[in-house]
């Protein structure tokens, strides 16, 4: 499945910036692709191309040769020498941090790469009810999504939280929710409502 998904970002001097990012799952490698373009018909104007991937505990940032997708404020594509050499690279770092703190598409991505699994009623796993309740577990960090049937340890299922978002994607509207957090709805397709701890 190919994902991709596109934005804007205004910096605090109103630099604007646009961005593409993107997955595809059961990728070999399984890295994560981003393009921040800026400068649009200007003067030092390009697109900075980068891969995402797991580091540690979280991700890591390498740009690539490979341009990814074109953005609305880029310019010429951009290798990683000319980038690095490039007197904006700080800013670009920049915005992609912020579009990995503030775009809830990004958080769906950084679950796929780092594999994110979570715990789900048979019924939820099979696709049997829909994802009425979900918990982030305070103690171990655990993702926990249930249905309308009682949750029953015995024949809960694994599996990874962004095959869960492939098929639900109002969950990207919860994936803030810290550990200790849970949210609820009434239905599939109503709105959630958190509780934070």
């Amino acid at each position: 499945m190919d994902r991709r998904a596109f934005g804007e970002f205004i910096g605090p001097q109103g630099e604007l910036a646009s961005y593409a990012l993107g997955w595809t799952t059961g990728a070999d490698p399984h890295v994560a692709r981003l393009s921040v373009g800026i400068g649009a018909g200007n003067p030092g104007g390009g697109t900075f191309h980068a891969v995402i991937f797991d580091n540690a505990d979280g991700h890591a940032f390498s740009l690539t040769d490979d341009p990814f997708e074109r953005v609305p404020q880029g310019g010429p594509d951009l290798t990683a020498e000319q980038a690095r050499a490039h007197a904006d690279l700080p800013f670009i770092w920049w915005v992609t941090d912020q579009v990995m703190q503030r775009d809830r598409r990004a958080w769906w991505m950084r679950h796929w790469l780092l594999r994110t699994t979570c715990v789900q009623t048979r019924e939820v796993f099979e696709r049997r009810e829909p994802i009425l309740f979900v918990k982030h577990d305070a103690d171990d960090g655990v993702w926990q999504l249930i249905g309308t049937s009682d949750a029953d340890g015995s024949t809960a299922k694994i599996g990874h939280l962004h095959h869960a978002i492939d098929e639900d994607q109002s969950l990207i509207d919860i994936l803030d929710l810290p550990p200790g957090g849970s949210a609820t709805r009434i239905g599939a397709g109503d709105p959630w409502s958190g509780r934070f701890y």
